[in-house]
C-alpha cells in the first residue's frame, strides 16, 4: 500500500508548546503525522545553543524545523544546519503576528512581501535537498483576503521552488490584537482556502486553523491535500490515536492512551537520567485523559508534584495508577 504524504496530517508549530518532549509524546500517539518544531529564528540556529534549540530524537521522524527570518543567506545557512541535524523539512514562518516578529519584520509581516519570501525560499532550496515549505495567513490587517492570499501564493510559487503552502485560514491583525487573540478573533474562511486549491491545483495546500478533531478534518481532505491541527492535539492528545487509521489508512500505534503513556515512560526515564526535569515532559501530558475517568486526579497530581525539585518517575507512575484505578472503577 502506498503511504500518503505526511502533509496529509500534521501538528502545527506552536511557541512554548511543540518542543522535543511534546513531539516525542505525540509520536507515541501517531506514527504517520508530520510533527513541527517551535519557530526558531535563523540567527538563533546559526549562533545559539543548537543542541538545546533544535535537538531532537530519531524517533520523532518525520519532523520539520520551522524557521523565522527574512534574510535569504541566513535562512539558507539555518536550513543547511537543519538538514545536517537530520530534519525532514524546513518551513518558513509567514504567519506569526507577535510583537517580536513585527520588530524583526518577519512572520506575518512577510505576507506583504511575497518577492522577499520567494527569494528566501529559493535560496533555502538551493542550500538543501530536503523540502522547503511555507506557513502563512490569508491576509494581514485590512487586506482583501482573496487579493492578498492569491497574490502571495502566485508570486511565491512562480518565483521559487516551493510547492507546499500551509494556510492558517484567518487574517493576522498586527495592531490591536495579541497573538492569543489572533488565534480566535479573526474569522475563519475555509471556503477561501478551498478556492485557492481550485486555482492552484498543482500545489500542495494544507488547511490550518480552528479544526477541533479528526472528524472535522475529513470533509476538507476530500479536496485539500492536508490538514494541520495545533491546539486540539495539545489540549486533547487522545485525538492523535486515530490519525494513522482514519487519515492514513494505517494501523494505530496504540489502542489507548494508557498504552501510549506506558511506552512514553521509557523516554521520560532516559531524559531524567540526562538531567531533564520531570516537569519539562509532564507539562505536555496534562490533557492526556481529557474527558476520561481520572482526568482531574491526573492533572492535579502532575501539576502539584512534577515541578518539585528531584521529582522522579514515581510521580508519573502514581498519576497513571490513579487514572487506571478510576477507569476500572467506572466500568
Amino acid at each position: 500500500m502506498t503511504r500518503l504524504s505526511p502533509h496529509r496530517f500534521s501538528v502545527a508549530p506552536m511557541m512554548d508548546w511543540t518542543d522535543r518532549h511534546c513531539r516525542a509524546f505525540h509520536r507515541e500517539l501517531t506514527a504517520c503525522a508530520l510533527l513541527y518544531s517551535e519557530m526558531v529564528t535563523a540567527d538563533a540556529v546559526i549562533h545559539g545553543d543548537r543542541a538545546r534549540l533544535i535537538g531532537f530524537s530519531d524517533a520523532e521522524h518525520p519532523v520539520a524545523l520551522q524557521l523565522g527570518g527574512n534574510e535569504p543567506d541566513k535562512l539558507a545557512e539555518a536550513a543547511r544546519i537543519a538538514e545536517e541535524y537530520g530534519y525532514d523539512e524546513v518551513n518558513l514562518n509567514c504567519g506569526c503576528p507577535s510583537d517580536r516578529v513585527q520588530s524583526g519584520a518577519f512572520g506575518a509581516c512577510l505576507m506583504r512581501e511575497p518577492e522577499t519570501v520567494a527569494a528566501c525560499l529559493s535560496t533555502m532550496s538551493e542550500a538543501v535537498r530536503i523540502p522547503v515549505t511555507v506557513k502563512h495567513r490569508i491576509g494581514v490587517d485590512h487586506d482583501d483576503p482573496r487579493e492578498r492570499l492569491f497574490g502571495f501564493v502566485k508570486t511565491v510559487s512562480e518565483a521559487s521552488p516551493c510547492t507546499v503552502f500551509e494556510v492558517h485560514a484567518r487574517k493576522a491583525w498586527l495592531k490591536g490584537l495579541s497573538p492569543r487573540e489572533n488565534r480566535d478573533i479573526p474569522p475563519l474562511d475555509y471556503d477561501l482556502v478551498h478556492e485557492l486549491k481550485a486555482a492552484f491545483p498543482h500545489l500542495t495546500i494544507v488547511l490550518n486553523g480552528g479544526l477541533s478533531n479528526i472528524e472535522a478534518c475529513l470533509p476538507h481532505l476530500e479536496t485539500l491535500d492536508g490538514v494541520m491541527l495545533g491546539r486540539a492535539p495539545y489540549q486533547d492528545p487522545a485525538c492523535l490515536l486515530d490519525v494513522d487509521h482514519q487519515i492514513f489508512g494505517q494501523p494505530q500505534k496504540h489502542d489507548s492512551m494508557h498504552s501510549a503513556l506506558r511506552s512514553y515512560r521509557a523516554y521520560i526515564s532516559d531524559q531524567l537520567e540526562a538531567g531533564t526535569p520531570l516537569h519539562a515532559m509532564t507539562r505536555h501530558l496534562l490533557g492526556a485523559f481529557n474527558g476520561m475517568p481520572g482526568a482531574r486526579l491526573w492533572r492535579r497530581h502532575l501539576s502539584e508534584n512534577a515541578p518539585r525539585r528531584g521529582a522522579d518517575l514515581q510521580v508519573f507512575d502514581e498519576a497513571l495508577a490513579f487514572v487506571e484505578e478510576q477507569s476500572l472503577a467506572s466500568v
